[in-house]
């Protein structure tokens, strides 16, 4: 079978890696080529989340929307994938009866053999298992899309803060081998990729054997910076109950490690810390930036918040914009507290008024954007290694890089630049922006 397939995707970095990992997958499979929109679609994925609320009703109301091209197309397979698929199973196909497949995070490998038993057996499939790491063994060789690339060095998380869904929706703690996930790197490598993020729900909770060796993810870095022509490494989703010392002290030996962090806190009071079992307090999180920053001055941090959990008082939101404010947070994620079915914070009582919370959220993310933005004044002038990605989405006739801290910095200059590290100087801080020139040809 040949044809084409249109891949939506919802969430977080992971579930973009499982995308690529999902066209790849169909790709080998049944020959699959993308689509350039749904409606010329053989195959559409939905490849969901569940963290939010409004994200779990987006799939639905979306899938509602192609209802349509199911009627016109009985042979039209339709596919929910992901943390929804994982947490909803069989629960989708009452609200959605045109789905041919759910399937989960663990499971996506799988996805060949369920459309096909589909269409064999005339009936939806549903296999939302969590097989412990067998869809890395049954998953094609990593493919280059860019100098960037995504690499998964763990799945699931064994955390079980009281309002997150993660631990129920892609399973526990596992960790990818040590040789797998080293072999993946240098055939990106190999392929003309300059920069690997390493992915996880909790990535520094990484453990593997090295040479018959217990190791932790501080090890696996210092492996991944000796391979060659990978000039740059970062690594998310970090927890702080993993931020070792051996971790912080990584960031002052190696070099091609990025100058950015991103550490979700969630709150700046110990209560509502507590109460969301997290597993830290405040002052905790201040020592490890502190460590951090002593021991890469110029690192940048940035993090997560959830504003209105239950019974967050007035006091509890002061702390959270006290934190913020002192440890100088540079382009964070903000969101407000929405309850997740089956976890216990859903069962805690919430008396807090809803345009209460809104207006906390409001003050916080004001606060972190101007955070953000002074950080970017403050580069104008500065000399940056950057990564050139490709031309500039706004204008085509420039180019985008990225720096080290996480910046996008739109230049003019050669196609030659593309996929190599070279030095521009920071003219001008935009509003989610940097603008730059050229100061060599690129290496």
């Amino acid at each position: 079978m040949t044809g084409k397939l249109f891949i939506r995707t919802f969430g977080c970095q992971m579930n973009e890696y499982d995308s690529e990992k999902i066209a790849a997958v169909l790709a080998e499979a049944e020959g699959l080529a993308p689509a350039a929109s749904v409606d010329e679609a053989d195959v559409i994925v939905f490849n969901t989340c569940s963290v939010r609320d409004k994200a779990q009703e987006k799939v639905f109301a979306d899938l509602g929307r192609i209802k349509h091209l199911k009627r016109a197309n009985p042979d039209l397979m339709i596919a929910v994938g992901g943390c929804v698929a994982s947490q909803e199973g069989g629960a989708i196909l009452e609200r959605a009866p045109y789905v041919d497949v759910v399937f989960g995070p663990q499971t996506l490998h799988r996805l060949p053999e369920l459309l096909e038993r589909r269409r064999a057996s005339g009936r939806p499939q549903v296999d939302v298992s969590f097989p412990e790491i067998e869809k890395f063994d049954r998953l094609p060789p990593a493919r280059a899309a860019g100098p960037a690339a995504f690499v998964s060095v763990m799945e699931g998380c064994s955390k079980y803060c009281s309002f997150c869904v993660v631990p129920y929706t892609r399973g526990p703690e596992i960790s990818r081998p040590f040789d797998d996930v080293i072999a993946e790197i240098a055939g990106l490598a190999a392929q003309g990729v300059k920069e690997v993020t390493l992915l996880g729900q909790n990535v520094n909770a990484w453990r593997g054997e090295i040479e018959g060796e217990a190791a932790d993810f501080a090890e696996l870095l210092r492996y991944v910076a000796e391979i060659g022509d990978i000039g740059r490494i970062r690594y998310t989703t970090s927890h702080p109950r993993e931020f070792t010392q051996r971790l912080i002290d990584v960031h002052a030996e190696l070099p091609g490690l990025a100058a950015h962090v991103h550490l979700p806190v969630q709150s700046g009071s110990d209560r509502v810390l507590a109460a969301m079992k997290r597993g830290y307090t405040a002052l905790e999180y201040r020592a490890i930036i502190r460590r951090l920053r002593k021991a890469k001055p110029d690192l940048s941090i940035s993090s997560d918040f959830i504003v209105g959990f239950p019974g967050e008082t007035e006091a509890d939101f002061a702390a959270t914009l006290a934190l913020a404010a002192e440890l100088q947070f540079d382009g964070s994620f903000s969101f407000l507290y929405s309850a997740r079915p089956g976890t216990p914070a859903a069962e805690m009582e919430d008396a807090v008024p809803l345009a209460q919370k809104q207006q906390r959220l409001q003050r916080l993310q004001a606060q972190l954007e101007a955070q953000a933005h002074a950080v970017s004044e403050a580069m104008v002038g500065t000399v940056q290694q950057v990564l050139v990605e490709g031309p500039s989405r706004r204008n085509p006739a420039e180019l985008a890089a990225r720096t080290a801290n996480n910046r996008t910095v739109n230049f003019a200059g050669g196609g030659e630049l593309v996929g190599r590290f070279t030095d521009l100087r920071i003219t001008e801080a935009r509003h989610h922006s940097l603008r730059g020139e050229s100061l060599d040809a690129g290496r």
